[in-house]
């Protein structure tokens, strides 16, 4: 697997599926940075802005659900999806 890029353009909706996908190898900085403004208590408008680029001013409705399930996707990646990284990644 390659390096994921820093700050990769994010879909309105995150996988949903049990297994790692192309789409999370390229979001890993982006779970990652996801989970730390959680852990810090970060206000989610904040994050939604600053982290997938959506501005919630505009679009609320879509920020907050991009961030939710961005947010869910990377407490899954914590929890199961890392297991796949350690078998080789997300089949292509």
């Amino acid at each position: 697997m390659q390096s994921p890029p820093l700050d990769p353009p994010v879909e309105d909706f995150a996988p949903k599926t049990a297994v790692l996908t192309g789409y999370d190898e390229k979001h890993l900085v982006t779970y990652l940075r996801l989970l730390d403004a959680d852990a810090d208590g970060a206000d989610w408008k904040e994050v939604a802005k600053i982290v997938l680029h959506i501005d919630p001013a505009r679009e609320p409705d879509r920020a907050r659900r991009a961030w939710e399930s961005h947010l869910a996707r990377a407490r899954w990646m914590t929890e199961k999806g890392y297991r796949h990284l350690l078998e080789g990644g997300a089949p292509h």
